[in-house]
């Protein structure tokens, strides 16, 4: 039986994760549990599964879930950063599930995998910001990150057994969003809710953004880089709107290998928590005729110039990849409250690189001084005024 923390319970990528578990009875213990302040949702989780350890975000979440459990033998709580971190070290923890968003995830996985733990990363911001790092100290541990995101889960299936010498390419599959056929002048009058409304997955508010401006593959080029270690001009993006071919692997022979299935995010997740088997899982099956013509496109970075951006900071490198990063970040949050225009993110972002890419990158510390200049510069980039409609 396999010992979890999962980081991020509470959101899109945690409750696919505890489906997961309940799925599959008598093969894995929740022995810890990581969220934010959703604590009727958390309260639920925890009479159901019984951990050990549960870490919210802070003293006050806390205080609220220790009220809720009432005098019941209930887990220890902890809050914070330091709540996050021992959440991913308990000695009962064989496997890290980081679903963080953003950011925050960074210092988390860096303790998981410097534990030792088995990573199952689906917080890609991790390895945007502190890919470096984090992966060397993956190496001196014999730590293993395996990739929960659709997209990188499926190059390691391709992967399998395969010669890294031989493979040519990747090629990172993105619906296009829903803004996919949309002229520029129309973007512009993008609002959050027609961001939100994604036309093949279902996912959390941040990355669906992140998709219909295409940072979120951008991401995923940095993230695929530091997974499998190839150069981002060796790192391709295809729009493919079916969503039906998560992924492919080039070889040097001019042979592809894709990774087909369902659009849910239990098959990828079930596929980290069993490696190195494969187990059944309780979805549909996959039905080819049904998924009809398999269609791809170039990406348009004239109209979606995140994905650009994203290929710019990683041929910069060092600090880059972290600041444009937090720039996203704080562009997104600031679209989706609606002070600032969709066309603003891409902009946002450009400034802070323009200003901070050049940020010593020696350690972890250097990157999330880093992070918080860029999200400074960011927050002065936004537009000013009345919210925008």
């Amino acid at each position: 039986m396999r010992g979890l923390a999962i980081l991020g319970s509470t959101g899109s990528i945690g409750i696919s994760t505890l489906k997961v578990v309940d799925s599959h009875p008598g093969a894995f213990r929740v022995a810890a549990l990581a969220a934010g302040n959703n604590v009727e949702l958390l309260d639920a989780q925890v009479r159901r599964f019984r951990p050990d350890l549960v870490a919210v975000k802070d003293a006050e979440a806390a205080a609220t879930l220790r009220d809720r459990l009432g005098r019941r033998t209930h887990p220890r709580i902890v809050h914070g950063e330091e709540g996050r971190i021992e959440a991913a070290t308990q000695a009962e923890v064989d496997v890290v599930v980081c679903a963080l968003v953003g950011s925050v995830g960074v210092r988390s996985a860096w303790a998981a995998v410097s534990a030792g733990k088995t990573l199952a990363l689906a917080n890609k911001e991790a390895l945007v910001v502190g890919g470096a790092h984090l992966t060397r100290r993956a190496a001196e541990t014999s730590a293993t990150i395996l990739p929960v995101d659709s997209e990188h889960n499926a190059i390691h299936q391709c992967l399998r057994g395969e010669a890294s010498s031989e493979v040519r390419r990747l090629w990172l599959t993105a619906s296009g969003g829903p803004f996919r056929t949309w002229q520029r002048d129309r973007l512009a009058r993008v609002t959050p809710e027609q961001a939100l409304a994604h036309p093949t997955w279902r996912m959390g508010r941040k990355i669906t953004i992140d998709s219909s401006t295409l940072m979120n593959k951008g991401l995923e080029v940095i993230e695929a880089h530091w997974l499998f270690g190839l150069p981002g001009d060796r790192i391709r993006v295809l729009v493919h709107p079916g969503s039906v071919v998560h992924s492919m692997v080039e070889f040097v022979d001019g042979s592809f290998k894709a990774q087909l299935g369902v659009t849910d995010m239990q098959a990828p997740i079930q596929y980290a928590l069993t490696w190195p088997e494969r187990c059944p899982t309780g979805l549909p099956p996959f039905d080819p005729v049904a998924a009809g013509p398999l269609v791809f496109e170039e990406p348009d970075v004239q109209r979606f110039p995140c994905l650009s951006l994203a290929y710019a900071a990683l041929s910069a490198g060092g600090a880059a990849p972290a600041v444009l990063n937090a720039a996203n970040e704080v562009a997104v949050a600031a679209f989706l409250e609606g002070r600032a225009g969709f066309l603003d993110i891409p902009a946002v972002v450009e400034a802070a690189l323009a200003r901070h890419a050049s940020h010593p990158a020696g350690s972890l510390d250097d990157l999330l001084e880093a992070d918080r200049l860029a999200r400074e510069t960011a927050a002065a980039a936004l537009p000013h005024g009345e919210r925008c409609s």
